[in-house]
């Protein structure tokens, strides 16, 4: 493996948390918010949501890249996505203040799952037309499943027609454990204003971290960016924060 010149990374979002995370990898980078809707048919697993969510992210700016011919670095398009589970209750972001206590109040004394997805959509010099890349089938799909540990896994979704990855899509799913909390405590916390912006309503890396008890899993997924699973979907297309030869 030869990967020597870091290439710019284009992160499909606004969260200030993805930022810091994705600045941890010294790697050069810019941020293109992709603005897309959310919403999603029902029916999908909530891997298959945080996947085409964040897919739809990187897929956005991908195309908003191909109408302003900006192919001068090459490099990649990251997009990624958060959902917190409990039992078969997908929780988002909540929509007002009454909508985060009846979150909170459902995760309190709970363990319930955070799932997080993460799309790379290589931008390729030499295939400009080719916004969409080429399917892979089933078979083909099922081949280029890689598993991380018990935490992620990926795959590439679509190669270009040179024969390397187009995009590559993953998601982890981490265990989280709430401690008992008050009616009081809750109310408290949510008038900081920290679980408004949040899926399940609540922040891990800030002072929503007092009711958790447990992880169990990737604490930068919960956070919103799977660092460990990005290194190794970064390496596909040839990008690394280390000089490997």
């Amino acid at each position: 493996m030869s990967i020597l010149n870091p290439k710019t990374i284009i992160l499909a979002s606004s969260s200030p948390r993805r930022q810091e995370l994705i600045t941890s990898l010294n790697l050069p980078y810019e941020v293109i918010v992709s603005d897309v809707d959310e919403t999603t048919e029902s029916g999908l697993s909530p891997a298959e949501i945080v996947g085409q969510l964040s897919h739809r992210k990187a897929q956005a700016v991908y195309e908003r890249c191909v109408a302003e011919t900006r192919f001068e670095t090459g490099g990649v398009i990251v997009g990624s996505d958060t959902i917190v589970v409990l039992g078969d209750t997908v929780l988002g972001k909540p929509k007002d203040a009454e909508d985060a206590f009846r979150m909170l109040q459902s995760l309190q004394g709970q363990v319930h799952h955070v799932y997080t997805g993460v799309a790379v959509i290589g931008i390729h010099t030499d295939e400009r037309d080719n916004a969409a890349g080429g399917p892979l089938d089933k078979a083909e799909a099922d081949e280029t499943l890689m598993y991380l540990g018990e935490t992620g896994r990926y795959r590439v979704t679509t190669e270009s027609a040179s024969g390397q990855p187009k995009a590559i899509v993953g998601h982890t799913v981490s265990q989280i454990t709430f401690r008992p909390m008050s009616d009081e405590e809750i109310w408290a916390y949510i008038n900081t204003g920290e679980p408004l912006d949040k899926a399940g309503s609540y922040g891990v890396q800030g002072i929503g971290s007092v009711f958790i008890e447990r992880i169990e899993g990737d604490f930068y997924s919960v956070m919103g960016l799977p660092l460990n699973l990005l290194y190794p979907i970064l390496a596909e297309f040839g990008i690394s924060p280390f000089q490997l030869k």
